[in-house]
């Protein structure tokens, strides 16, 4: 099976080299890198090209910087790697980040997971950050749920779902809606991955517009969006974050602002929320 590998990357010129690296020494040969470099303005260009220059696998192409946002700005650059690619060509699509590292038997794993079970759609491992010198479990509430920084489609799967969704929650919307289409979301625990940067460090909005806008670009009707505000002021033992949250997800819903997903992608899922909501809380 063959990997396309799309890896965004803004000013990453510290964090790059360790994620391309871990690439270049894979067991598993059969792939194809495509670095997008998005605006940077430090040597990240640099770093690319030393790569380019050396191994055939790994491509790049740079776009003008556009806007950070969260999941945004991630999936249009990644989408702009896949344009330059005949996807007909691979057996399973990627999208890493730029400040991961992968053990050399990473996509070997995940080639072996894919190629075991035909009912796999999404493959990936856990995300492992360094804290006083140890590199431990970045501490994600759901082990079963792939992350961002690291996602393996099956082609099939990936044109099933309709791509990414250029939009905050993109990397929640692909796992509802491949499970609804009968695919299944595997994380395998072995596989650990060095997550360099803490993500969201460099973003500017704040918690509470995040989480807002989070909820309302899911496509979580008011009351599941309210539920999900809830919980996580309660996380912070805050009242008033639950208010600020809730504030946020209005303001969007008055802007009546374009969500990426269609009614009947949205109505999936909700229905998926509450399940989740009558198992967990309502136990039933």
């Amino acid at each position: 099976m063959r990997f396309l590998i799309i890896i965004p990357a803004h000013n990453e010129e510290e964090n790059l080299p360790f994620t391309l690296e871990s690439l270049e020494h894979q067991s598993y040969k059969d792939f194809k890198v495509m670095v997008v470099n998005d605006g940077s303005t430090d040597k990240t260009a640099e770093v690319i090209k030393d790569f380019t220059d050396r191994d055939s696998r790994f491509e790049t192409i740079n776009l003008q910087k556009s806007a950070h946002q969260p999941g945004s700005k991630v999936v249009n650059a990644f989408k702009n790697g896949l344009k330059t690619q005949n996807i007909n060509e691979f057996d399973i699509i990627c999208k890493f980040d730029a400040d991961i590292i992968l053990f050399e038997n990473y996509l070997q794993s995940v080639q072996n997971a894919f190629q075991n079970n035909p009912t796999y759609g999404l493959v990936g491992g856990l995300l492992y950050i360094e804290t006083n010198g140890e590199w431990v479990y970045e501490g994600n509430s759901n082990k079963h749920h792939v992350r961002g920084p690291m996602k393996a489609y099956r082609k099939e799967c990936f044109e099933a779902i309709g791509g990414l969704r250029e939009t905050l929650g993109w990397d929640n919307i692909d796992s509802i809606l491949l499970e609804n289409l009968g695919w299944k979301e595997v994380v395998l625990p072995e596989l650990h991955v060095k997550l360099i940067k803490v993500k969201g460090a460099d973003y500017t909005v704040k918690a509470s517009d995040y989480y807002g806008r989070y909820f309302y670009f899911l496509g979580l009707r008011r009351f599941l969006a309210y539920v999900a505000s809830a919980k996580e002021a309660m996380k912070s033992k805050s009242v008033s974050f639950f208010f600020q949250i809730i504030k946020s997800y209005e303001n969007c819903r008055s802007q009546k602002l374009e969500l990426k997903i269609s009614e009947q992608e949205r109505k999936v899922i909700n229905d998926q929320r509450w399940k989740m909501l009558k198992k967990k809380w309502l136990k039933m």
